[in-house]
């Protein structure tokens, strides 16, 4: 009897450890699963933080919001809504008399709304929400309420998944959103490049400038034509001759580059590496090449050899 019973007793915290390491794995896994961090999803933070910005001033709807329902909505930007209709949010036609896409949803191919360019997606996704009935309790709540407005979108039926809102909030708390919600001015260069119909490169911002990655066939008049710049000003930002051939992947700057690079290399020297040469170390840090010999009290015939220590402020 006594040893039945130890028997029993012995099974019974066999399963309860079991069960105490099987919750505890599936506890781990959710919460690795919520803090991934996804490069691509930063890049359309980037991308995109100052269009959210700019209609969180003009309409009062948390820039958090805007990015965490952009990012969850198009994929990052990648989804066919994105891509063939500048389609952002997901927004279906409901009465929309401008260009249309299709696509399967809830039903099969849907109608959902088509635009020139995706600030165009970002402004009626502040009207759709501004002027819809349903929406109007959220316009109560504070731009840095951004729980409130997530669990509202879903309590106002944006969205059918039921993990919608726990979603929103787990994107912005990753990406640390929250902080574009106290935002009080945007950058109008980044807003303005949102504007285009079919922006092919991304821009980033880096020392006080703009740049992109050149892609296969770029030529510094295919990039003007992109981000409306002259591309013999763009050329001559680069240093380069405006018929001087890109090469895929090199940095292509888009205002005239700083006299040195950020206060962080002060007093961090650049040693070159294989390879490199004067103009690419200064492309690379967006520096003039001309202020980078004269940091470094170099003649332009200097001839540069690896492990060479450069200052680059």
């Amino acid at each position: 009897m006594k040893k039945n019973l130890k028997s029993q007793i012995s099974n019974l915290k066999s399963k309860l450890r079991t069960l105490l390491l099987l919750t505890a794995c599936c506890w781990l896994t959710g919460t690795w699963a919520q803090s991934t961090w996804n490069q691509r999803y930063q890049q359309y933070v980037d991308q995109y933080k100052d269009c959210a910005i700019e209609q969180m001033l003009k309409w009062k709807i948390p820039a958090s919001i805007t990015l965490a329902q952009g990012i969850l909505e198009s994929g990052a930007g990648q989804s066919m809504l994105a891509t063939h209709g500048n389609n952002h949010f997901g927004i279906k036609c409901h009465g929309w008399k401008g260009r249309t896409v299709y696509r399967d949803d809830d039903a099969r191919n849907e109608c959902f709304r088509a635009y020139d360019s995706p600030f165009d997606s970002y402004e009626d996704h502040s009207r759709f929400l501004a002027t819809g009935q349903r929406y109007r309790s959220l316009f109560q709540l504070k731009l840095t309420d951004y729980r409130g407005w997530a669990n509202g979108l879903k309590a106002a039926g944006y969205a059918t998944n039921p993990q919608y809102a726990q979603r929103l909030i787990d994107i912005i708390q990753l990406y640390k959103l929250y902080q574009y919600d106290t935002a009080r001015s945007y950058d109008k260069f980044m807003t303005g490049h949102a504007k285009a119909a079919h922006p092919l490169h991304p821009i980033y911002r880096y020392n006080n400038n703009y740049y992109m990655y050149a892609r296969k066939g770029d030529t510094f008049k295919l990039i003007g034509e992109e981000i409306d710049i002259s591309y013999k000003k763009i050329a001559k930002y680069n240093e380069r001759d405006r018929r001087s051939p890109l090469q895929e992947g090199e940095i292509v700057w888009l205002k005239k580059k700083q006299k040195r690079a950020p206060k962080e290399y002060k007093h961090r020297p650049h040693y070159v590496r294989p390879g490199e040469s004067m103009y690419s170390i200064a492309q690379k840090y967006g520096i003039r090449l001309k202020s980078l010999y004269k940091m470094n009290h170099l003649s332009p015939d200097y001839d540069l050899r690896v492990g060479d220590e450069l200052k680059l402020r």
